[in-house]
């Protein structure tokens, strides 16, 4: 991290910047990603938590000099996110409401542990995202080149987490809310996680039908058939 002191007319503003990818969240990830073309104000508002109006106040502009440098030591080490591949053994969430309140969170890597609102709701963000990859960009080889948005990243890690870290039942209002909380974990976690749920599941992407629809044309025909024992709710 690189701590600045800047200079503006009214006053001085303390200015800090991640120099490790290890010190950047998802939330700030996500900004940038979404800012394909963030002008130096925007990327440092972005990094250090500032609004650019504060920063737009800053006396000299050669004072952005060194975290300009910074920034773009950053921008090599990006390059590099969707290789992270070491998912980590637990993480630690931050509670609402309690600035010191945390709680640790061990990873395991199914979302089928998780109710199975979340597994159909995770289920259906990794769908999407790979159906809109492949129309954009071809069905030929896509898994060696598909990067899954950070925003889905952000959706599906939600999912798998608002129950465990909670310890309520299961909300899709609440779980979007507690997208908030996700979006405060370390980039250099959050990625290695999502990406095994993607990269587990790439048949996903294939269409399918859905209990209801499969039943619905027995029933017009009048046809009946006994039930099945077993529900068996699974990706294969």
């Amino acid at each position: 991290m690189i701590e600045r002191t800047l200079k503006t007319i009214g006053g001085k503003l303390r200015v800090a910047i991640p120099t490790q990818l290890d010190e950047i969240t998802l939330g700030q990830m996500m900004d940038l990603q979404e800012k394909t073309d963030a002008q130096d104000i925007e990327a440092i508002s972005i990094l250090a938590n500032i609004p650019a109006n504060d920063l737009k106040n800053v006396v000299n502009y050669d004072d952005f000099h060194e975290l300009g440098e910074a920034i773009l030591s950053l921008a090599g080490q990006i390059r590099y996110l969707y290789h992270l591949d070491t998912v980590p053994k637990e993480v630690v969430f931050k509670l609402p409401g309690n600035a010191n309140a945390a709680r640790k969170i061990k990873v395991m890597q199914s979302l089928s542990v998780e109710p199975v609102g979340a597994f159909m709701a995770a289920r259906d963000i990794i769908a999407e995202e790979i159906n809109d990859f492949i129309k954009k960009h071809g069905e030929d080889s896509w898994q060696d080149h598909f990067n899954p948005s950070l925003k889905a990243c952000c959706q599906v890690l939600a999912q798998y987490f608002y129950c465990r870290t909670t310890g309520k039942p299961y909300n899709e209002y609440e779980v979007d809310e507690f997208i908030n909380q996700v979006k405060q974990m370390r980039v250099t976690e959050a990625m290695p996680i999502a990406k095994h749920f993607f990269h587990c599941y790439p048949n996903l992407s294939k269409p399918k039908t859905s209990f209801w629809h499969r039943l619905l044309p027995r029933s017009k025909k009048g046809q009946a058939s006994r039930p099945s024992k077993n529900l068996n709710i699974s990706i294969p």
